[in-house]
């Protein structure tokens, strides 16, 4: 009798493994082919506008194959040189670059500040920057903000559109804002009682610190910026010279005889894609350590 129950315990305790063994396998798997998917959805676009831009404008509209019958790199060269795309691309560039960098300094030290400093309106500070993230409010805004830039001298260049995007600079506050929140106050302390000043404490001590949120804030900034296109589309409306690649791809889809040029905007839509790669490729190393950091926060 006792052997039997002394028997039937290890095949228990070796099922109960085997389940949860299998259980584990089970979720594993579950758990690759939802990635697998999502990596097919959203890879799935990507590779068909690349296979698209290597074809001829019938052969796209035709759809009769995946791949190209006939590999049309010309539609680059072509897209680069012939259509303006370099200006585009570099109007683009411009535009980005000071854009994130502005919207950088300007939530930065906003952020420090108010995580540093107590004053009259704090509060409320805090409340609108909350509130206007929520708000979208669009093409209402765009006439007294055309306006605003017309008064200033600046509604034909893009520095109206840059000093726009920066104002606009909710969502990177609140990311070095909660950041900010974990550099310890000692540090500030100790640099004041050498002598170092609240810029000095900014520029040298804060900013180094918050070098793995102003990476993802980076990116975050420059992809808002190279995709803005209500903006540049009104501020450059009547210079076209001026188009960053948003507004000047929409230039690529008619041709000669006003045929639809599919496969050409879907070259430049290609190579428009290249900087946010190459923006996500620089921030990757920091947008780990931010990540890694909340995890042991």
């Amino acid at each position: 009798m006792e052997s039997g129950v002394a028997a039937s315990k290890p095949n228990s305790k070796s099922a109960f493994s085997f389940g949860r063994a299998a259980s584990k396998l089970g979720g594993r798997l579950t758990l690759w082919a939802f990635l697998i998917v999502m990596a097919v959805l959203v890879l799935f676009p990507i590779v068909m506008a690349i296979l698209g831009s290597l074809k001829t404008n019938s052969e796209l509209n035709a759809g009769t194959s995946l791949l190209p019958q006939d590999w049309q790199w010309s539609n680059y060269t072509y897209t680069w040189k012939e259509a303006n795309f370099s200006l585009y691309a570099w109007n683009s560039i411009f535009l980005s670059v000071l854009s994130t960098i502005g919207i950088l300094l300007v939530a930065s030290m906003a952020a420090y500040a108010v995580d540093r400093r107590e004053f009259h309106g704090k509060r409320m500070f805090i409340f609108l920057q909350s509130m206007m993230m929520f708000i979208a409010l669009g093409v209402i805004v765009l006439k007294p903000q055309f306006n605003l830039m017309v008064k200033l001298g600046l509604h034909q260049s893009l520095w109206g559109v840059i000093i726009l995007l920066v104002a606009g600079h909710q969502f990177i506050f609140f990311i070095l804002f909660g950041f900010m929140k974990g550099i310890h106050r000692e540090l500030d302390e100790a640099a004041m009682i050498d002598g170092a000043g609240f810029g000095y404490i900014y520029v040298r001590i804060v900013l180094p610190l918050l070098t793995p949120a102003l990476g993802v804030s980076a990116l975050f900034a420059f992809r808002g910026a190279w995709n803005e296109y209500i903006l540049p589309l009104v501020f450059t409306m009547t210079q076209p010279k001026l188009m960053p690649l948003t507004v000047g791809l929409a230039n690529l889809r008619y041709g000669y005889g006003g045929a639809v040029q599919s496969h050409l905007m879907l070259a430049g839509a290609v190579l428009s894609m290249l900087p946010i790669l190459v923006m996500y490729v620089l921030a990757n190393k920091m947008f780990m350590q931010m990540s890694a950091g909340a995890l042991k926060g």
